[in-house]
């Protein structure tokens, strides 16, 4: 029984730690998808990335590049430009790029698993834009990205506004206010999934035994598990995919996971598949099916997928073919890392609290406004109707999360 709640206090902690690396870039990712959505208009950001042309993927991958790197903020940044005009592989390229060509992930990558592994989110990351825009061209699916746009369309509360430049609005104490107000929005529509996911993520990385990964991916853990042959490193490569499928991490959480992965023998393809599995895991589906609906979420997925195995196994085989494959023998398991220090990491938090409680503030003003200006007036909300089954399970769970990380802090602090 002690040796549970042990682990109970070390999953918790985890947990919490896990976000606690995540959130500054969880602002900024939201503040970046407010500010483009409220100040870019539809008819600039058609101009710039409106075909799926070799100078809009550069535009989209550049953009992303110097984006945030979390998934979650990436999807959110992702919908507002394709809601403002982007060409599907674009808005792709973006979403890839934010994600996987990040210099923050890298240090986080180099700090857990190595270098061979930063070279393989970076060169995987552009072989992922490549394959991806190489299927969206010969699969065309117009109707789903017509749908996807109407759906936008439904949903949009405010249209641009043609007569203000994007310099004009930043001086309009109005756009400000609807900046604060998409903010919050943003995060009214995924607070579930987060929680949900970071405390899923802390319990795998304290409570499931070694065994369990072992047998998952078939030929870990052997003297040959760098290398085991194509067969088994083709099961890994398609079982890691699945496994952060079920267990979001997230773009900067599932590292600390994807080197208990590499500890247990995982090959490189396997642990890259999982690495590159933050934008297929369950609850990104869930948002980009309630941004564009089932079909083109379901698409998107399938993009997801073949172009993660693709990949993985091509930076596997091209390190294996150089001699460089990594050793697995010598990595730092999640529970060993210090979350909680006084760093960069701390500071950069500090300060995106600071305007994550400044755009708050603006949300309420609006809210204030809009309530004297128009008494009475229904606001839209993104939540529709009764709630559905997924929404009632979804409550569930956030209150079994919630519960579960009190309890375990609660361990951690007796």
């Amino acid at each position: 029984m002690q040796n549970f709640l042990q682990l109970w206090s070390e999953a918790a902690t985890t947990s919490l730690g896990f976000f606690w690396m995540a959130l500054w870039a969880f602002i900024l990712g939201y503040l970046i998808s407010s500010l483009i959505q409220v100040l870019i208009t539809r008819k600039r950001m058609q101009q710039a990335m409106g075909k799926d042309g070799p100078r809009s993927m550069l535009l989209g991958t550049f953009f992303g590049f110097i984006s945030s790197s979390c998934s979650f903020s990436a999807l959110s940044t992702t919908r507002a430009i394709f809601d403002k005009g982007a060409g599907l592989a674009p808005s792709m390229a973006f979403m890839l790029a934010s994600t996987n060509l990040v210099i923050e992930l890298g240090m986080v990558i180099a700090i857990f698993l190595g270098w061979q592994f930063v070279v393989g989110e970076y060169v995987g990351g552009i072989i992922l834009i490549l394959v991806t825009w190489f299927l969206i061209r010969i699969t065309r699916p117009r109707r789903l990205e017509a749908q996807a746009r109407r759906k936008q369309d439904s949903e949009q509360e405010n249209g641009d506004n043609q007569d203000l430049t994007w310099k004009e609005k930043l001086k309009s104490k109005q756009s400000w206010q609807n900046i604060g107000q998409t903010y919050v929005m943003e995060w009214q529509m995924v607070w579930k999934d987060v929680l949900i996911g970071f405390t899923v993520s802390g319990i795998i990385s304290a409570m499931v035994p070694e065994s369990f990964f072992q047998a998952l991916f078939l030929g870990s853990g052997n003297e040959d598990a760098a290398n085991p042959g194509f067969l088994s490193v083709l099961a890994q490569t398609l079982i890691g995919p699945v496994a952060a499928f079920f267990t979001f991490i997230g773009s900067m959480g599932n590292i600390p996971l994807a080197a208990v992965l590499f500890g247990q023998g995982v090959t490189f393809a396997g642990v890259m598949a999982f690495i590159f599995s933050d934008l297929v895991v369950l609850p990104v589906l869930r948002i980009n099916a309630n941004y564009y609906g089932w079909k083109m979420a379901l698409y998107i997925l399938a993009l997801m997928l073949a172009a993660i195995v693709f990949a993985a196994l091509t930076m596997h085989y091209a390190l294996a073919f150089l001699g460089l494959l990594p050793d697995f023998s010598s990595v730092t398991a999640p529970g060993e890392r210090e979350f909680f220090q006084l760093n960069y990491q701390f500071v950069l938090n500090l300060i995106f609290l600071a305007i994550n409680v400044g755009l708050i503030w603006l949300w309420h003003r609006a809210k204030h406004a809009r309530n004297k200006h128009d008494h009475g007036h229904e606001h839209h909300h993104h939540d529709h109707g009764s709630p559905s089954l997924t929404d009632k399970v979804l409550s569930v769970l956030v209150v079994m999360a919630i519960i579960w990380l009190t309890a375990g802090v609660t361990l951690t602090a007796l």
